[in-house]
């Protein structure tokens, strides 16, 4: 390892350490990939999702690797789920200094596809499931006088494509919920926006719409590893007090596959 990227790592490694990080949506995808990073530099890390057995393998992981995790299992389409598992935290750790609300769903199709459930669940899961976790974390951390919320997005918040129009709607409305937070809240308590392109997840695998869900895999012919998103997650946490990094795009580069 060359001298600046040893450098870099440990300045990372530094900023992270000993921090109480929440990740909803821990079970897969970004989430596990952000939890088992962020536990590698030293945060101590609270992993909430519905698949409680993959919580638990990748808590185990984490432990065995030296890490220290704790899981609950959270729906965060539930908002007193949500404040209990925020609680939990709260009450293991001391205090909660970061909120990534991770989760999310896409199921695409076309609007005259009508398929309104499904429109409802990306409402539930990617609007409310942010406007949860900040609801329930925004009291400690003004009490705290500090804290950090993270809000993964999309390159959906940005422009709308075929099939995603309610979808890319629920990533804009993460956009704007991110922006108002930061406007209303103390400097002490920092937000930040990522917005992955194409990342390599299961979200593919909730479109029912087969026009959709072929379009789909061929868009991801050339997909990030959610490893990348989890070292932008990482690069946000890490800034030293004062730095508050409001919006990270990260997308494949053109000479990616």
């Amino acid at each position: 390892m060359n001298a600046d990227k040893k450098t870099t790592n440990e300045q990372q490694t530094h900023g992270v350490a000993g921090k109480v990080i929440l990740i909803t949506g821990a079970s897969s995808g970004i989430g596990e990939a952000a939890a088992t990073l962020l536990a590698e530099r030293g945060a101590k890390v609270v992993l909430g999702a519905r698949r409680v057995e993959r919580l638990e393998r990748l808590t185990r992981q984490i432990r065995s690797a030296g890490g220290t995790a704790e899981y609950r299992k959270l729906d965060v389409t539930d908002h007193e789920d949500m404040e209990k598992f925020v609680r939990h935290a709260a009450e293991t750790f001391g205090r909660v200094d970061v909120i990534v609300n991770n989760a999310g769903v896409m199921p695409l199709s076309n609007l005259q596809e009508r398929k309104i459930d499904e429109w409802n669940r990306m409402i539930d899961v990617n609007i409310r499931g942010v406007l949860h976790g900040i609801a329930a974390g925004l009291p400690i951390m003004q009490r705290q006088r500090g804290g950090h919320f993270v809000n993964v997005a999309s390159i959906g918040a940005y422009e709308v494509t075929p099939t995603a129009s309610v979808y890319c709607a629920t990533k804009y409305a993460v956009r704007a919920i991110s922006d108002g937070l930061r406007m209303e809240t103390d400097r002490e308590i920092r937000v930040t926006l990522i917005s992955p392109g194409v990342t390599e997840s299961e979200l593919a695998d909730s479109i029912s719409d087969e026009h959709a869900r072929a379009a789909m895999r061929e868009f991801r012919r050339v997909a990030l590893p959610a490893q990348a998103i989890a070292e932008a997650i990482a690069y946000a946490v890490a800034q030293p007090e004062g730095v508050d990094v409001n919006e990270l795009l990260v997308r494949p580069s053109k000479n990616a596959g």
